[in-house]
């Protein structure tokens, strides 16, 4: 494959970088943000539960399709380009939101939400093209760690915006930043220099799309279906088939929308597996912690708190990550992204064994929460940065997008099985959940980050000295000079 080399003016990277994280931020927010949101929602609108969930499902389902699709084409036609169309699109799903009058209208939102997932992906792209080798791991690091910094600080921003202005306001918020950041995008943001010369791969696209819709919406229907029901097994099974059938139509295309053999080097596979695990611990603390904080005292256990003030506990968690991100690229540089990403795991997987022994004070599970936000942000950033330093400059948007909806299966299994614990045994007439059913659920999240601890051994080291040489394989975009930001000439 080729790649082109356009002529370009190079822009401030910190500057670049504090836009990327503003429009990651955007996306991260909306993940959560509509948690502490749908019980007002069922009420406003008059909806089931049921159907309410729908709103995570379809925010779930498109950013998982649309994800790896966009970051192939910004591999294509330039990040930048197809990160401000992600931006746009984005930003009209939340504009769908505020203004839905029906929950139908919310749900088609939400979908087109989703579908501007790739802005992740598309980021990472963009830093490993033009920021200077000495700062690409710490720049990952801030991206990634923005995943869970939003996810927390959405949760906490949700329960003040319903319980003190409307549901309405949360979407007027999400549209608000996005816009900021595809106006700064497109002023600001430099355009990819690398380009790989390839024909789109329609066939792999529609075959992931479906692939991955039956596998997830199997996961998100397990609890209102039941595991074992016709529809949830046939949607796994028809997932499976998909897949066998999408590996053998992509080794035979001259231009796969994902590359096989590249995603079987241990290097990438192995980062991956790592990623569902981390997400799975990760969306678990955002439903266990925030629900045992609201449960009523009456239970014995709850603490009877707000929305806003169970979100509240959250917080800790979400500005450690600000700082454990940059420090995991740090990390990294120095001794190679497998050491952040083991001792991330470590200590999330010892946070949360914590939780399912002593949660029975509030100060204790915000202080917990700080050694949550340490191992979660150190993990995604090593990540990311393992993905980045295993995959050549021509293929990091598709490479990051599949890594990407790793974390994002990981973290919709996470949260539908910590609910179905909650669910499966309780007290007072069904009234609440049994203690038990939080003891159980933390100590299999805990499992969950000590998995992804098992899963590091199995990454490679890197060869040649310390760090994972994330920019090593970086092409010489322009001969004799670095590349400017804007492009002037060569397109896709």
């Amino acid at each position: 494959m080729n790649h082109e080399a356009p002529t370009v003016e190079r822009a401030a990277p910190n500057r670049t970088l504090a836009i990327l994280a503003m429009g990651a931020m955007a996306y991260a927010l909306a993940q959560t943000m509509i948690i502490p949101a749908l019980s007002q929602i069922q009420d406003d609108y008059g909806a089931g539960q049921e159907t309410v969930t729908w709103l995570l499902t379809a925010f779930l389902l498109t950013s998982s399709v649309t994800t790896p699709l966009l970051g192939r084409l910004g591999d294509m036609y330039g990040k930048e380009r197809i990160l401000l169309y992600a931006l746009g699109v984005f930003g009209l799903g939340s504009l769908i939101c505020a203004l839905g009058t029906s929950i139908e209208v919310l749900i088609a939102g939400r979908a087109v939400q989703g579908a501007g997932g790739a802005i992740f992906p598309l980021a990472f792209g963009i830093i490993r093209d033009e920021f200077p080798p000495a700062k690409v791991p710490s720049s990952i690091g801030l991206i990634s760690s923005t995943f869970g910094i939003g996810g927390g600080v959405g949760l906490v921003m949700a329960g003040v915006l319903v319980d003190h202005v409307s549901v309405s306001s949360i979407f007027w918020a999400s549209l608000v930043v996005t816009t900021m950041a595809a106006v700064a995008t497109w002023r600001y943001v430099p355009e990819s220099p690398v380009r790989v010369k390839a024909s789109i791969d329609w066939g792999g696209g529609v075959l992931l799309s479906l692939l991955l819709s039956a596998l997830l919406l199997g996961v998100s229907q397990g609890n209102s279906w039941g595991w074992t029901s016709g529809g949830v097994l046939g949607l796994f099974a028809a997932s499976a088939v998909l897949t066998v059938a999408f590996i053998a139509y992509e080794r035979r295309v001259a231009d796969p929308v994902i590359d096989i053999d590249l995603m079987r080097e241990r290097a990438v596979w192995s980062p991956n597996l790592a990623a569902v695990a981390v997400g799975f611990a990760m969306f678990g603390s955002y439903i266990l912690i925030p629900e045992i904080a609201q449960t009523d005292k009456a239970s014995g256990y709850g603490f009877g708190l707000g929305t806003t003030a169970a979100g509240l506990l959250l917080v800790p968690s979400a500005v450690v990550m600000l700082f454990a991100g940059p420090m995991s690229g740090w990390l990294g540089t120095r001794f190679g992204s497998r050491l952040p990403l083991a001792v991330g795991a470590g200590v999330a997987g010892l946070a949360y064994a914590l939780l399912a022994l002593f949660h029975g004070s509030l100060i204790v599970i915000a202080l917990v929460g700080i050694l949550i936000g340490v191992g979660i942000g150190l993990s995604f950033a090593a990540m990311g940065n393992l993905v980045v330093s295993a995959v050549p400059p021509e293929s990091t948007g598709v490479a990051t997008g599949v890594n990407t909806i790793m974390r994002s299966i990981g973290g919709a299994v996470g949260a539908q099985i910590s609910a179905a614990m909650l669910a499966s045994e309780s007290i007072m007439g069904g009234a609440y959940p049994a203690e038990s059913g939080y003891t159980s659920a933390f100590a299999l999240t805990a499992g969950a980050a000590f998995v992804a601890l098992a899963v590091t051994g199995l990454i490679p080291r890197p060869g040649g000295g310390s760090g994972d040489g994330a920019v090593a394989r970086r092409p010489a975009v322009a001969q004799g000079a670095p590349p400017p930001a804007r492009v002037v000439a060569g397109g896709a």
